[in-house]
């Protein structure tokens, strides 16, 4: 794809002709009985996509030695992959929940761009309309992964708007692409794809055509999308609009209030979803329910598509957002930019889930440790036995690490009461091999010992030393 001589932009695209009838999936007024009734209304949905796409590349390989030429490490690749970004993977994370979806963008003509439309050309579902622009860059973000880290990321881009005439034929595709569809999502990574009064324009042409807009924006100017019905922020982007930390429920109301949103939805990481504005500025709160933290990527993308495909189904504003609160837990349980499916949030519903999670064989044990180490986490380990001889002890050896272990005989039934706990990350039961056996399979950087009943040097704390982890003893609880 190469731009005609003399011309700063094509005015063309990738895509079929112009929608003419809906897409599959229209919505009922029905709502919901229950959360596993919500999610799979979800693939109902049918929902137009703008904004910003971007080519995501993984290289992935080892390394074994430091190069030659310069102190850095030397990366032996041994695979990469490429998915759709930005805005292209809250597109892949719609057609995971069975949503049609048109999507409008812009890319550039180059090889990214070329590589970027067969990839979202050849998702389900999925009616593309990528517009060419000559001479401008497609945005590629390179990682380079070893052992689980990453080692450095390498963007190309190009931040300036979009060629005027372009972005004047992005508004009459994306106002055209509304009728057939029952949500507008603007997803903004500041990229120039919807800069100046492009999103003003689009949330015109929905409110015409009587459907809703779904909004994140990134940056500053959160004015320019005036009568969103959601808007979408995390919690550094809320604190950036109102110019200084503040109250979570109070800084999204006053957004909502000065740019006539509908609703304002917040993801605070760890600490889960808030939504303020339910027809008023009442407040709910969700945490993400996550059983392991592993990469927020992508988690913002998940709870996105999930907003629009609920908002498509007619689900309340409060389901909407708990359904997110789910999204967001499931994908930062996986490595990577992730997707959230149908059976994925099934499961996530089923009582008991995440304590069950936590119940691990040793070689399931050992593998998630390891896992744990590589990203950087320091793991401790307490036995069944010393945890529940001590009120408060778990809340202790909890604040020595970042992820904490339970090793319990087998013939104790209290596994399940540990996994049960928050402060409790994983639980196994050790059986026939001692506790010095899973001690060594772990290889713990904490180890705690019985504040009364242990000697002065823990069974298996000499073993730390091999590895240079180490031990606590907390202070005996006060008698009487």
């Amino acid at each position: 794809m190469r731009a005609e001589a003399g011309m700063r932009y094509r005015d063309t695209m990738h895509g079929p002709a112009p929608l003419k009838t809906p897409l599959a999936g229209a919505p009922d007024a029905t709502v919901p009985a229950d959360l596993a009734d919500a999610v799979r209304q979800l693939r109902r949905g049918a929902v137009l996509v703008v904004g910003d796409a971007m080519l995501d590349r993984y290289v992935y390989g080892r390394v074994s030695r430091v190069s030659p030429e310069a102190p850095v490490p030397v990366l032996a690749v041994e695979r990469e992959v490429a998915l759709p970004g930005g805005a292209g993977n809250v597109v892949r994370n719609l057609t995971a929940l069975g949503a049609a979806v048109a999507f409008v963008s812009v890319v550039g003509d180059d090889q990214a761009g070329s590589d970027l439309t067969g990839l979202i050309g050849g998702q389900p579902g999925v009616e593309p309309w990528l517009l060419v622009q000559g001479g401008r860059a497609t945005t590629t973000k390179t990682r380079f992964v070893a052992a689980g880290q990453h080692m450095l990321r390498a963007d190309h881009e190009q931040l300036s708007p979009i060629q005027p005439r372009l972005a004047d034929r992005l508004v009459r595709i994306a106002s055209d692409a509304v009728a057939a569809t029952a949500v507008m999502v603007l997803s903004d990574y500041a990229k120039g794809t919807l800069a100046g009064d492009v999103p003003a324009r689009l949330i015109a042409a929905a409110r015409n055509a009587g459907r809703k807009v779904v909004a994140a924006p990134r940056g500053p100017g959160l004015d320019r999308y005036a009568g969103a019905n959601l808007v979408l922020l995390d919690a550094a982007s809320l604190a950036a609009a109102v110019g200084a930390e503040a109250d979570v429920a109070a800084a999204a109301a006053s957004l909502r209030a000065a740019h006539d949103f509908g609703a304002v939805m917040v993801l605070r990481g760890e600490a889960g979803v808030t939504l303020v504005g339910d027809g008023d500025d009442s407040v709910h709160h969700w945490p993400t329910d996550a059983a392991e933290t592993v990469d927020w990527a992508g988690a913002a993308d998940a709870v996105l598509a999930v907003a629009a495909c609920g908002m498509a189904a007619c689900m309340p504003l409060p389901t909407v957002a708990r359904l997110g609160a789910l999204a967001a837990g499931i994908v930062v349980g996986k490595s990577g930019i992730a997707v959230v499916r149908e059976d994925e949030f099934l499961e996530a519903l089923v009582p008991g889930r995440l304590s069950a999670r936590k119940l691990a064989s040793r070689a399931q044990a050992a593998e998630r440790v390891e896992r744990w180490r590589r990203d950087g986490y320091r793991v401790g380990f307490v036995t069944g036995g010393t945890a529940s001889g001590h009120p408060n002890l778990l809340d202790d050896c909890r604040s020595w690490c970042d992820r904490l272990v339970v090793g319990v005989d087998e013939a104790d039934s209290v596994a399940e009461a540990f996994a049960a706990l928050g402060a409790v990350d994983l639980v196994v039961r050790y059986g026939a091999d001692t506790v010095l056996d899973l001690i060594r399979l772990l290889r713990p950087d904490v180890l705690v010992q019985d504040p009364v009943g242990a000697p002065d040097t823990v069974a298996g704390g000499e073993m730390l030393q091999e590895w240079g982890g180490t031990v606590r003893k907390p202070e005996p609880a006060p008698v009487g």
